[in-house]
């Protein structure tokens, strides 16, 4: 498994936010196809259905969060790129979805060309957390989908939370290019955003039948410590079918393996933030 070597140990340990106030957490991994978006839908959907208000932030040119809780891109009114870019405020882009409790702050194509629309702007990396104010007082929980890069988009993530959750999945090259982004953190700790640590890292696509699925588990725990959840998400197709259905996998089966999976993470994260 390549790159594991190079990462370098952090500075780890959850920081509470003011009591009242939402905690925002940033999942990021500049690799693609780890399981954020799938992450940031089931485990958002799984706290809202026990209880805590919860809003997903679309950072992902992409939009997979957005369309995997069944928002049409193309029928929206006002997305994440207005609210960095034309000042729109944050309340009327947010967007209800088909989960009691559950938010989205929904991403379209426009967000692609953010990245350079944000270079001359001042304070380009707080335009995020500056959004963010007003909203603070209204989530218990606000998720960051961040994109698979570690540009100006990332960067606002970072800057605007207060703990970044890093889903790593079970397969070759699972912690390639990790030591870049902990650097990152590291960096937007010391000159953006003092109260930001590592919350946790996720293994996703777990395989209990593989070798492979069990030495990066090992592997990741050996890195990570007691900041590795116990809860593993299998690999399931369920999970892959319900972006399709624009449902999270709790509303569309929560039977399946993976449901019970998320449903588990939700818990053990509530645990850890004392939401209990």
């Amino acid at each position: 498994m390549n790159g594991s070597s190079a990462i370098s140990p952090v500075e780890v340990g959850p920081e509470t936010p003011t009591s009242g106030l939402a905690t925002v957490v940033a999942l990021a991994n500049q690799k693609g196809g780890v399981g954020k978006s799938t992450t940031a839908i089931n485990l958002a959907a799984a706290l809202a259905m026990q209880g805590q208000r919860s809003l997903i932030v679309d950072l992902d040119p992409q939009g997979n969060a957005t369309s995997g809780l069944g928002i049409d891109r193309s029928a929206i009114s006002a997305s994440i790129y207005d609210v960095l870019l034309k000042d729109v405020a944050v309340e009327d882009a947010i967007e209800p979805t088909s989960v009691k409790s559950l938010f989205v702050l929904p991403a379209t194509i426009d967000l692609a060309g953010a990245e350079i629309e944000l270079v001359p702007l001042l304070s380009r990396e707080q335009r995020l957390r500056q959004a963010f104010g007003s909203i603070l007082e209204d989530y218990q929980v606000i998720f960051i989908d961040c994109p698979p890069s570690l540009g100006l988009l990332t960067v606002n993530a970072l800057t605007a939370a207060h703990e970044v959750l890093i889903p790593i999945q079970c397969e070759y090259y699972a912690l390639e290019g990790l030591s870049q982004l902990l650097n990152n953190v590291d960096l937007v700790r010391r000159q953006l955003n003092p109260q930001l640590v590592i919350e946790g890292v996720v293994l996703t696509m777990y395989d209990s039948r593989t070798n492979l699925s069990r030495d990066v588990a090992t592997q990741v725990r050996g890195h990570f410590g007691d900041k590795t959840y116990r809860t593993v998400i299998p690999r399931s197709v369920r999970i892959s079918e319900a972006p399709s259905y624009g449902e999270p996998i709790e509303a569309l089966d929560p039977m399946a393996r993976g449901a019970i999976a998320y449903r588990e993470l939700g818990r053990e994260f509530r645990r850890r933030h004392g939401l209990d």
